[in-house]
């Protein structure tokens, strides 16, 4: 509502938000790409004003804890990519690649990037006013808050607020959609609409019959349970993604409390058992602490947008919650829709290469989140065995293993076969590296020229330099 009002309210487009106000949301999902500043920043919002009324932090990346078992690598950070990384990204690359070719040297990516060493730190990522470089950053937050706090913005920017359920909608003649039927028996009649209902996708699914794309071959988990602990002494400035029996455990911290979650296999494991789990890893078996079960359908629809409807959110798909991208697609889904509609108008004229775009852009973060899986090293149980014996690879993500795996320049061949991916290089490169994903023995001629070429001191000293630019998340949050 707040993009649409921003970008077409000054040309008198109205914009109705219709919410039920006895169905809540799912009420998770608290952590960001560096794509929601951009949001905020676009519609002109200030962090000084959102975060403390969202309970926010800042967010450095992500660390991922047991996924691999290869000893020195059971834990690797993903960091946000950032202007700093010039300056330790062509030694990263070099390593690897020496690495790749089997020489004994250092390629696990934490000690190369600022941002691992800041998270490590508790340390935010706003640096002072002298370091000359701008650093990439997500956030963690109350998602229903943020909610709230974007509705009465829109309010005050003039979108109209109409709390109502939609129990049946009116079709005109020609297929596209006329009105709104809420439980009152009022009609809401629309130009176009946008669906936003979340995994029920009443009016994509329900009424126009989009069919549905389930991932369910690539990605086992469909479930999840939620159980919130209290803040430490002080606040990280990292998500933490560990590796349990039958799926992974998120840790999100704001400024109040620590977000926990467990995202599992319901063909691997109850929600009973997935609970206790989640309690005994926590060390709240005997907390009566309340958790909270949520279902997850994890897939895309085949067309977003529709006749003269668009989803958006839950109801167009869902990628399970690994690197926080739900919000990087909806905001791509509806600046690309924005833009769209800018050039092409509403009748349709530019909607078949829209969906392409947003279907593409979906396959590109799936390939990214299936990754984790399939290289996993895990052997405790049958789930993360059936993860790593997958032969359901997308076609996009082999092209990249076996890139990596011939000891050729990831960067530089996915230009080359122009393989795209919402994820960088670098990030590519993280996450093969951070699992250790090398080859055990390669006898390469020449190969030893590269044993001694980066100097991991002068790296070290370099990120803990560029370190003592920063403070911490607690200092940070104080917006002084």
């Amino acid at each position: 509502a707040n993009a649409l009002v921003h970008a077409w309210g000054e040309r008198g487009v109205d914009v109705t938000l219709v919410e039920s106000p006895d169905i809540g949301t799912v009420g998770v999902g608290e952590g960001s790409t560096p794509r929601l500043k951009i949001f905020f920043d676009t519609i002109g919002v200030e962090e000084s004003e959102w975060m403390p009324k969202c309970n926010a932090t800042y967010k450095n990346g992500i660390s991922f804890v047991g996924w691999s078992t290869r000893p020195g690598y059971e834990h690797y950070f993903h960091p946000f990519a950032s202007q700093v990384d010039q300056h330790t990204k062509t030694a990263f690359y070099f390593n690897n690649h020496a690495r790749r070719l089997g020489v004994d040297v250092h390629a696990h990516p934490d000690r190369f990037f600022l941002s691992a060493r800041l998270s490590a730190n508790r340390q935010g990522p706003i640096p002072n006013e002298s370091f000359p470089f701008v650093m990439d950053y997500g956030y963690h937050f109350d998602a229903g808050l943020v909610g709230e706090y974007l509705k009465d913005i829109a309010l005050s920017r003039g979108a109209t607020y109409h709390p109502a359920r939609v129990v049946d909608v009116n079709v005109r003649p020609n297929g596209d959609i006329e009105s709104l039927v809420t439980d009152t028996d009022e009609k809401i009649e629309a130009d176009f609409f946008i669906d936003c209902s979340g995994f029920a996708g009443t009016l994509i699914q329900k009424f126009l019959k989009v069919p549905f794309v389930s991932y369910g071959d690539n990605l086992f988990n469909d479930s999840a349970v939620v159980l919130p602990t209290g803040q430490e002494t002080s606040i990280g400035s990292q998500t933490v993604s560990t590796a349990l029996s039958f799926g992974w455990a998120w840790q999100i911290p704001l400024t109040h409390r620590i977000g926990n979650g467990y995202v599992y296999s319901s063909s691997f494991c109850d929600a009973d058992d997935a609970e206790k789990e989640l309690r005994q890893y926590l060390g709240l078996l005997d907390s009566d602490v309340e958790a909270r079960h949520l279902k997850m359908k994890v897939g895309r629809v085949e067309r977003h947008w529709e006749r003269n409807c668009l989803a958006l959110g839950l109801s167009q798909g869902f990628i399970e919650p690994l690197e926080a991208t739900a919000l990087n697609i909806v905001c791509n889904t509806i600046y690309d829709f924005i833009a769209t509609v800018d050039k092409e108008g509403l009748a349709g004229a530019g909607r078949d290469g829209f969906n392409e775009r947003v279907n593409d852009g979906f396959e590109m973060v799936r390939d990214y989140i299936v990754a984790h899986y399939i290289l996993n090293t895990r052997d405790d149980t049958d789930y993360w065995r059936q993860n790593g014996a997958n032969t359901h690879v997308p076609e996009r993500l082999q092209q990249i293993l076996q890139i990596w795996k011939s000891g050729q320049g990831v960067a530089q061949e996915m230009e080359r076969q122009q393989i795209r991916s919402s994820y960088t290089a670098m990030s590519w490169v993280c996450l093969l590296s951070g699992y250790g994903f090398f080859p055990d023995t390669r006898d390469v001629e020449g190969a030893g020229q590269y044993a001694s070429q980066v100097n991991m001191a002068e790296i070290d000293e370099f990120v803990r330099r560029c370190a003592l630019n920063f403070r911490s998340q607690d200092e940070l949050l104080t917006f002084s």
